[in-house]
Formats: structure tokens, sequence, C-alpha cells
């Protein structure tokens, strides 16, 4: 049974029983420690893959991707088929792409869901067919449409009328490669505000993503007017990190809405109703099973659309987080160490570690919460209150927020923090002229580098200025 919270403590979070113990939704499902008490992933040991690539380290166990990666598509399609309709599951590569994790989640058989033309250009080098690939942007440059367009991407979801007038352009010159139409969706803000933080909630009026409810069927009129395009349906995207599915809800009965009307002007196929589908970063959170989420929105537009006596479109969706978050844990090693008495009378560990906002900039930007464990060893010392900190040169450069942690926590050890596997290695900076880490893929006791870490000389290399020799470096990375 834990103990009662210290003041100070996050009210959802009470102290552990054991600030060893690995929660079992947090961490990647065969994550566990070995008998001398160390952190083991993916079937090898915390230390070995600090010792051969340093830390901080991006880890990835790809059999969880996988896992993860089946588990929803065979819930959306059985969900889907339930309603006598079918349903394309996309990954959202923006949460974390590479071209290995392409060939994952390809393999597993979803398409991949891109935000750039960078990301367009990982998911093509990493195999996916550009026939199942999504384009989002709310500001796709012309050289980015130009090449969707050339190599054939399946689906361009577009924010604004502007980029239907480029694509308009585009798609009536004359030495265009393809002959077929370009599908394009229509992206649509709902007006349900997700339960999440404000940056995350992305289908409010009030932002910069898509189109009104009021002003999509003039963007649909559009589109069907230009002979190299074709209306593909509507999409939308209520937020990121949602537990819970009224929200889901309500969004597929306005779109319905929409999609009904629209009926009359000729086809709209499909529904893509987007992801945002949370996951756990502590032991508190309470994410809805997939199954379940899956049953529940596909059952939600299958009521609306017999309520309205329509057919149910296709569906797709696009999971990101809730394929790869938990499958990502982050090691750092532990620099210093300084309690700190707060007026309120708590004591506080502070924990350095050698990484921080540069490799996980989501406590920074969204106030994110974390978990943190030792992964070296195991300790008999009671829990204490602790911070999770890093080394930039910033006061809100904090790894995790609240956290207890054995209280003989030292220089030197190793740190994990789990569920990192989405959005930490996407939004990584250099911030104080710090390497990204490299990304590393476990499997039945295997390691190897996915993605190379980055050195001093990296940055040099960039620096038109700098009279920079590889000889010279006494502060290359470890991961050079």
């Amino acid at each position: 049974m834990s103990a009662a919270p210290s003041p100070g403590s996050p009210p959802s979070r009470d102290v552990p029983a054991d600030p060893n113990a690995l929660a079992a939704a947090v961490w990647p499902e065969r994550a566990h420690r070995d008998g001398a008490g160390e952190l083991m992933l993916g079937g090898v040991r915390a230390g070995d893959l600090a010792a051969r690539f340093g830390t901080p380290l991006y880890v990835m166990d790809e059999t969880e991707v996988r896992e993860h990666a089946q588990r929803v598509r065979d819930a959306f399609e059985r969900a889907a088929a339930a309603h006598g309709t079918t349903v394309r599951v996309y990954y959202a590569g923006k949460a974390f792409l590479s071209t290995e994790i392409v060939r994952w989640v390809t393999s597993e058989g979803l398409g991949v869901d891109v935000a750039s033309g960078g990301e367009l250009a990982i998911a093509i080098a990493g195999g996916a067919d550009a026939a199942a690939v999504g384009f989002h942007g709310n500001n796709k440059s012309v050289a980015e449409l130009e090449r969707a367009i050339d190599l054939g991407v399946g689906s361009i979801v577009v924010d604004s009328p502007v980029e239907i007038e480029r694509l308009a352009a585009l798609t009536s010159r004359a030495d265009a490669p393809r002959t077929d139409p370009q599908t394009v969706f229509v992206r649509v803000n709902s007006g349900v505000h997700a339960e999440t933080h404000s940056f995350l909630a992305t289908a409010h009026e009030d932002q910069k993503f898509g189109f009104a409810l009021h002003d999509a069927p003039a963007a649909v009129a559009r589109i069907r007017e230009i002979p190299g395009l074709r209306f593909g349906g509507l999409h939308s995207h209520i937020g990121s990190q949602i537990f819970g599915v009224a929200g889901f809800r309500e969004a597929a009965s306005r779109l319905i809405d929409l999609h009904a009307s629209l009926l009359d002007g000729g086809d709209a196929p499909a529904l893509n109703l987007g992801g945002g589908f949370g996951i756990a970063y502590t032991e508190a959170d309470e994410p809805t099973d997939i199954a379940d989420l899956a049953a529940a929105i596909v059952g939600a537009v299958a009521e609306e659309c017999a309520a309205r006596g329509i057919p149910v479109p296709r569906l797709a969706f696009e999971p990101g987080r809730s394929i790869v978050g938990q499958a990502g844990v982050t090691l750092y090693e532990v620099g210093t160490v300084k309690p700190v008495h707060l007026e309120s009378g708590v004591d506080r560990l502070y924990v350095s570690v050698d990484g921080g906002m540069s490799d996980n900039a989501r406590t920074a930007l969204y106030g994110a919460q974390y978990s943190a464990r030792i992964a070296s060893r195991t300790s008999s010392a009671d829990p204490a209150l602790s911070r999770v900190v890093g080394k930039h040169c910033e006061a809100g450069d904090i790894v995790v927020d609240l956290e207890y942690l054995p209280g003989d926590v030292a220089p030197g050890d190793l740190l994990a923090v789990p569920a990192t596997g989405a959005y930490c290695y996407s939004l990584a900076s250099n911030y104080n002229a710090v390497p990204r880490p490299p990304v590393v893929a476990v499997r039945d006791g295997e390691a190897r580098l996915i993605v190379r870490g980055e050195s001093v000389d990296d940055l040099l290399a960039r620096d038109v200025g700098a009279a920079w020799r590889p000889s010279d470096a006494s502060t290359k990375g470890p991961h050079a």
C-alpha cells in the first residue's frame, strides 16, 4: 500500500511503496530488472547500452512498436468491419520518424502520415508506398506539393483556399507526370475542444489548421470544379494525448452532418478522424484501451450515419503516440544531486542529468509529466521527492517535474525516463550547442543504431565561420 503523498507532491502521485518498481502501463511490456537489479530493455542491459552508445540515449523497443501497430490496426479494422465499412490506419510520422520506423510500421500494414517535405522524403526513403502516404501541413510550399504530386502521394489534406489554388495550378501543368486526379481531403475544425493543453487542442476555430465548418462546403465545391483534383472526403483532428471518447463522438456527430450535406453535390468517399489517442506517462494516467476506443468512435460514426439514412463512409485514422510512445525509453547519466529545502517545509532532490530540454522539450512546452527510475541498480533507500532537471542554462529545463526516486540517487547512476518514444526525438534541438542523441533499436537481446547521434564536429561543420579541425576536439560528444 502506498504511503500518503508528501506536501509539494502532485495530488495524483502517491509516494511509491517501491521506488524501483516499473509500472506496467508506462514502460515497454518486456522492460524488467535482471537479477542484479539492472534495467533490461529489449533483452539488453541499460548499462551495456550506455557504455556502447553513450548518454543521453533514445532507446526504441522494436517489438513494442510492431505490436502496438498491429493492435491499433486490428482494433480499427474489426470496428469498421462490424459496421460494414473499411478503414486505413496511417502512422502519424510527426511523433517520431526515421527510415527504420517507417519499415516497421509499413510492414505491419500501416500507411504513413507526413507533415513536411522532409518527413515525406524520410517516408519514401524508408520504403513507404507513396499511394499509402497522407500529406498534412498548413503551409505546404509549392515545391513540397509538386513533389507530392510527382511521387503519387495518396492523399493531400488541404488547409486553406490558397493551397487549393496551388494544387489547381500544379495539376494543370502540361508536363505533369500523372494523368489521374490528385485526391485531396479538406481539414475541418469541428469546434470540439479536446481536454488537453491548449497548444495540443487543434479543432477549435481560432487556430491555424483547417477550415471552419461553415467554410468547408465552399472549399469542397471549388475542389470539385478542378479537373486535376478528386475530393476524397473530410478530415478532422481534435488534439493530442486525449483520454476517453466523448470528444471523438461529438466531433463525429458534427462531421457527419457536414458529410451528409456534401453528398448532394457529389461523392464524399471517406472520413478521416485523425488521431490523438493518449498513453500513460505516469501511474496516475488511465488511457482508454485502443479496442474500446476504436469500437466507440466507429460506432458513433455508424449511429450518426444511420440517423441520417446514409451509408457509413470509408474511415481513416492517424495514431502516432499510441504506437511509439510507450516503446521509447531515454537513458541519462546523473551528474549532480542537490537537496533543496523549500519554504513549505518540503525537501526536494534536484537530480541533474546529462541531457534535458534539448532531447525532451515536452515538459517545458506543455507541462508534461513523466516518470523516472534508476536504471543501473535497485536501492533500499527511502523514496525522496525529486525533480529531474537537465544541463541547460534555463530554469524551465525540467525533464521530470515530480517523481519519487530512492534517496541515495547519486552521480554516476543511470536514470531511465519511460514513454519518450513520441515527440522527444522529433522536437530535439541543439540548445546550448548540445549535440542531439542517437537512437538505438533493441530487440531479442540485440541493439543496433538506427539514427546516428551528433557530435560537436557536426555542429561546427555547419558554422561557415568556424576554423575547426576534428583533431582539435576535446569536447566531442560520445556519439561521433
